[in-house]
């Protein structure tokens, strides 16, 4: 029931700039939104740390009753709207897709093909359904539409590769660094804190000079990220958490532009279900890509990709970042060549 919720929020959120603001403003007001995300980042492990130091763990599970205290506001602010549509839920298809992901990630995880096997029937099957059934969970023909199915794909691929900063590294820093969980989260602290500083920035930014000048600086930030991670894995702890500064804001930026871009891709009676299967993508290739950067530590490393990397106690981490690094410039000339440099591209909220 807490994962339902938390994965309505994210979808509210970024929901209401578009049904609230116009598309000349909604990059800064998402930006304010990616400001929130990133205090919850740099809070987050600082204060489970907290807790779990003078109390049990599971009193991490009442924190979540502090959402209690906006709703009012919430009820005062965010006018009544007329459904669109009052057809049924369908149940059927998201258990089938939920299946689906679950089966995948079993797979990965225990490196068995029957599992894998299994979800691609069980993903079959959701797609027959979302064609035969009178309201289907996932209208198919949100997906004729190129630039905002190129969105997705684009958010998938970016995101996937965007969780490693909060799940592979505090690996790292536990496993070559060996800090303990207390000092972990306070070294996550820094990159959260400039991402919350410079969330409003990017939003400007894309107002401003448009969604492509904040995809290509967001790159660039990433990329500088994932190269000096692969190249300096066994550096003090200090040069992690600078590194992280890169890597946290460039991902902060990028999460406004593709948010943008996809909001301007969808018409006002599409904008619900559109975010919606953006915020649920995003949690299945956040959960997908954790399982799979699992299976890759697990397997461990007895040679370097990354012929500058001296730290061999980190040789697992340096070629995954290495990988991300090469992932990202691939992406990064995709759009280039894609969009142009100075065009505006079919995904830009100016457009």
């Amino acid at each position: 029931m807490q994962a339902a919720g938390a994965a309505a929020i994210p979808a509210t959120a970024m929901l209401i700039p578009v049904r609230y603001f116009p598309p000349e403003r909604r990059g800064s007001v998402l930006g304010m939104t990616a400001v929130g995300l990133a205090l919850g980042g740099a809070l987050g492990p600082v204060l489970s740390a907290l807790i779990v130091s003078f109390a049990h763990w599971r009193w991490l599970f009442a924190v979540p009753l502090l959402i209690l205290a906006p709703l009012p506001f919430y009820r005062k602010y965010l006018a009544e709207e007329d459904t669109l549509s009052r057809g049924s839920f369908d149940w059927l298809g998201g258990a089938l897709l939920g299946v689906s992901v679950a089966l995948f990630l079993l797979g990965v995880t225990n490196g068995t093909w029957w599992f894998l096997l299994g979800s691609l029937l069980t993903l079959a099957l959701f797609i027959v359904r979302i064609r035969r059934a009178a309201d289907p969970f996932v209208q198919p023909k949100i997906f004729a539409n190129k630039r905002y199915t190129a969105g997705l794909v684009l958010a998938v691929l970016i995101n996937g590769m965007g969780i490693s900063l909060y799940y592979v590294s505090p690996l790292l820093l536990s496993s070559v660094q060996e800090l303990s969980t207390n000092w972990i989260g306070f070294v996550m602290v820094p990159a959260a804190v400039a991402s919350a500083l410079l969330g409003r920035v990017g939003g400007k930014l894309a107002d401003r000079k448009g969604n492509a000048y904040l995809f290509f600086l967001a790159s660039g930030l990433l990329l500088v990220c994932f190269g000096l991670l692969s190249t300096f894995t066994g550096i003090a702890v200090i040069g992690i958490a600078c590194f992280l500064i890169f890597g946290n804001v460039g991902q902060s930026f990028m999460q406004i532009t593709l948010a943008n871009s996809i909001s301007a891709t969808l018409a006002k009676e599409q904008a619900g279900v559109g975010r919606g299967i953006f915020s649920m993508l995003n949690f299945i290739s956040m959960g997908i890509a954790s399982g799979i950067y699992s299976k890759v530590i697990d397997l461990g490393a007895t040679t370097q990709w990354n012929p500058v990397n001296p730290y061999p106690a980190g040789f697992v981490y340096s070629n995954i970042y290495l990988v991300l690094a090469a992932l990202h410039a691939l992406i990064f000339l995709f759009y280039y060549f894609r969009f142009g440099k100075t065009r505006s591209s079919g995904l830009q909220a100016n457009s």
